[in-house]
């Protein structure tokens, strides 16, 4: 989610599911030593709890980054040894990782030696054609004996090379089976289940026991992103004494946020680009993109412009309400030629 889970997109997300875990999108290490740290690492205290997932082979830089995001309130550090971008196979992180298991153990180290807080490991479950249970079980293998007790298991190969990062999310077929192998092989670890992932029954379902073997958790990506009530439907059905915000209160409270980034320095578009998807399905919705897409609106840079996007929302469904009406009062009459006057 390189570019996509920031600041902005988890604040939003965590008004649709107040209970879910947050996880930014995967920081290098060089990007903290050598750019801007308080653009990647900042965040609302409202999204707690919420994890930095780093992108690094480094075990100095790593550890550093890894004290880093400790200092600035993180409540987990997740090393990323899943994404198959080609940016990151020439930078030596993310899924290529898994060809060196022994490296990657020693990257866990390195972190949890700096920090006091939880470090976690995301993987893919092979690399290339290589579909051996074998290989991600030696890989996992490895970090659990340097400690690791938390595995994000995204079910499908890395294709490192011939593929796009969206080919690579589509195309290696999903094998959540090879995941409950893992925690039944490691059944103190925690693991938790990405990938493919899409509804709330099919959430209930992969987490419901399987020949005796229940995944502890399931972790949802673009899903998200592009439908972002879906959330909210998961967090129904995982917590529902948990009372979720009507789009009205979600778009109040974007409004407000988003005043407050722009009196920070913030454009009005690094927040709206985030809520595209809000009401997606309800009459409006296209009026709903067209204005917080508009650069003309964007450039006036005034939060309002947001919930005037949603006036037209709400203004579009009481038209549709009242031509139900008034079709169903039309039904309702006497039809002259059918009663025969």
């Amino acid at each position: 989610m390189i570019d996509w889970t920031d600041r902005h997109c988890r604040y939003f997300h965590r008004l649709l599911a107040p209970r879910a875990r947050l996880y930014t999108e995967m920081i290098t290490t060089g990007a903290l030593a050598y750019s801007d740290p308080e653009r990647h690492l900042d965040f609302d205290a409202s999204e707690h709890p919420i994890a930095l997932q780093l992108g690094g082979s480094e075990l100095d830089a790593l550890a550093t980054s890894a004290r880093m995001g400790e200092r600035w309130g993180y409540d987990e550090i997740n090393l990323n040894c899943g994404c198959p971008s080609e940016r990151v196979l020439k930078g030596s992180f993310g899924a290529c990782l898994m060809a060196d298991p022994m490296l990657v153990a020693d990257c866990y180290k390195a972190m949890r030696d700096a920090v006091d807080i939880p470090v976690t490991l995301k993987h893919r479950i092979g690399l290339d054609k290589n579909e051996s249970y074998g290989f991600v079980r030696d890989f996992v293998g490895a970090s659990y004996d340097a400690g690791c007790r938390v595995f994000i298991v995204h079910a499908r190969n890395a294709i490192l090379k011939g593929l796009s990062p969206k080919e690579n999310r589509e195309i290696p077929p999903l094998r959540y089976d090879v995941a409950r192998r893992l925690k039944r092989d490691f059944p103190d670890a925690v693991f938790v289940l990405n990938g493919g992932l899409r509804t709330a029954d099919q959430i209930v379902e992969e987490l419901a026991p399987h020949d005796g073997v229940t995944l502890d958790g399931v972790m949802i990506g673009r899903e998200a992103y592009q439908r972002p009530r879906s959330l909210s439907e998961m967090s129904a059905r995982l917590w529902p004494d948990v009372p979720l915000p009507s789009d009205e209160e979600v778009v109040d409270a974007m409004t407000a946020y988003t005043a407050e980034r722009i009196a920070a320095g913030e454009p009005l578009r690094c927040v709206a680009r985030h809520i595209l998807n809000l009401v997606n399905g309800q009459d409006g919705a296209r009026r709903w993109r067209q204005m917080l897409s508009d650069n003309r609106l964007l450039n006036g840079n005034d939060a309002q412009l947001i919930r005037q996007a949603y006036d037209t929302v709400v203004a579009a469904g009481r038209d549709r309400a009242a031509e139900k009406r008034e079709y169903m009062l039309g039904a309702a009459q006497p039809d002259a030629m059918s009663s025969g006057v």
